[in-house]
């Protein structure tokens, strides 16, 4: 990614082959790769080490991906974007419920997936957050009961600390950056995933729908500022 750090990603599939692939072509582009073959190593493994990003099947032996990344979201935020088959898409959407970050269907170009790896770290990177012109007097949102504060890469609501993933706290820190405006899902797609040619628009409402029930946890009021504007998109509704 053109950088000086090294970043670390965890393949899990269960077929040797496909590892192999993706793993030649990662490693053409100067990551380093790990792997597991099921989903018990597999969430051991994302226990034991930091990865900064993991590939993850959903067909699995032992625990399938839908489980392996519901716990690994209990502890850790690690960007995850999950493998998954044709047919198989009452199961995406459920991979983006438990926390997963992004999806490729297979069979895939191991461009596509070069491609995607390398759009999630750059969003998920900590240092490469969106910062525009109109935020950069201030590295603090304050809009009612929500507050976001950059520098921490900390949001609360209600006086409450909310554990959110780098997507969604992305998403989050991309609405309030400019609150009230309408942005449609493709906007979304394109700014806060930078997917200009892959991507599916359901990855937007499922974020958005897993973004409100995290704040409607500790804050019902800053869970209703996410708004939908029906047949355009989504807004950060400022109350008056």
């Amino acid at each position: 990614m053109n950088s000086e750090r090294e970043y670390t990603i965890l393949i899990v599939d269960d077929e040797e082959r496909i590892r192999r692939l993706l793993k030649m072509y990662l490693e053409r582009e100067g990551f380093k790769i790990d792997e597991a073959g099921d989903g018990d190593t597999a969430y051991g493994k994302a226990m034991q080490f930091d990865y900064d990003l993991i590939i993850l099947d959903l067909m699995l032996p032992g625990m399938d991906g839908i489980e392996v990344s519901k716990l690994i979201r209990e502890t850790k935020s690690t960007p995850i974007i999950m493998l998954t088959a044709k047919g198989e898409e009452s199961n995406r959407v459920q991979g983006f419920e438990v926390g997963a970050d992004d999806y490729v269907v297979k069979p895939f170009s191991p461009r596509e997936v070069v491609y995607r790896v390398k759009a999630v770290l750059r969003r998920a990177s900590a240092t490469a957050y969106l910062v525009t012109e109109k935020n950069s007097a201030s590295n603090v949102i304050v809009l009612d009961d929500l507050v976001i504060d950059h520098d921490a890469h900390r949001v609360t609501a209600g006086g409450v600390e909310v554990n959110l993933t780098p997507k969604e706290y992305e998403l989050l820190y991309y609405l309030a950056s400019s609150p009230d405006k309408v942005y449609s899902r493709e906007d979304l797609l394109h700014d806060v995933w930078n997917y200009e040619f892959f991507g599916d628009l359901r990855t937007v409402d499922t974020h958005i729908k897993r973004l409100r029930e995290k704040l409607n946890k500790v804050s019902s009021k800053a869970a209703k500022m996410i708004t939908t504007v029906w047949g355009v998109g989504y807004k950060l509704e400022v109350h008056k």
